[in-house]
């Protein structure tokens, strides 16, 4: 099992939802940890209230996974502050769901930039650096990566491409040392498309929560080089009966 203390991790969309709960758990582990958002304020706020209940180094960055440059300058900024980079989350997502009659361009294309060209920018920004450290790259793709549903065309198309970019960049990248996997979950309870857990705390209870995910990342990247799950797909345990 590897020691984590010290470490620096990168998440997109860390600012709440699942980047949040992995930037918790990382820290909690002793990595130190670059979350960004599209608000700086979002990313600052949430950067010191995890520096005040973890025992890692957090900081917040502005920047949207839809532009190259912006990914590159949070990488750099990250270099900048902790001297290296070993971990990516490529966590940042939205959805906009709909038949696709009523689903609009701008839609899909929002949902395609944000869910599936923000990875690639996240990993094309990253590389270099996860080569140096032999790093982790990590994209959250989603069930819906793999399982297709009426009015799902936009979601659906983002997440099977997160999920097949990511496993064909690990095929990629495995010589160059860096491991790379994807995480793909069911039902979370996060803020995701205008949910609100905290207002439906006994509603949510059922799906999966933040923190599970942040223990399954912490999980894998305490695991021995020789082994990868390079996809893995996880579910709550006990949801509704229909």
């Amino acid at each position: 099992m590897k020691d984590l203390n010290n470490k620096t991790a990168l998440i997109t969309g860390g600012s709440k939802g699942i980047g949040y709960g992995v930037a918790e758990a990382l820290m909690n582990a002793g990595v130190n940890v670059a979350i960004t958002s599209r608000s700086l304020t979002n990313a600052e706020t949430a950067a010191e209230e995890l520096e005040k209940k973890t025992k890692g180094k957090a900081l917040g960055i502005k920047a949207d996974v839809r532009n190259l440059i912006d990914q590159e300058e949070a990488v750099r900024h990250t270099l900048e502050k902790f001297g290296q980079l070993d971990f990516v989350i490529a966590n940042a997502g939205i959805g906009h769901y709909g038949k696709i009659t009523e689903l609009t361009d701008h839609d899909w294309r929002e949902t395609i930039d944000t869910n599936l060209t923000g990875v690639f920018y996240s990993a094309k920004a990253s590389i270099e650096a996860l080569k140096k450290s032999k790093g982790y790259f990590i994209s959250i793709s989603s069930l819906a990566g793999t399982n297709f549903f009426a009015g799902g065309a936009a979601y659906n198309a983002s997440k099977f491409g997160v999920t097949g970019f990511t496993q064909a960049m690990m095929l990629d990248l495995r010589d160059d040392g860096i491991s790379v996997s994807t995480i793909m979950p069911g039902s979370v309870s996060t803020h995701f498309n205008g949910n609100d857990p905290e207002q439906n705390e006994e509603k949510e209870a059922w799906k999966i929560q933040k923190e599970d995910l942040g223990e399954l990342v912490v999980d894998l990247f305490k695991m021995n080089k020789r082994s990868l799950p390079s996809k893995v797909e996880i579910r709550p345990s006990q949801p509704p009966k229909k």
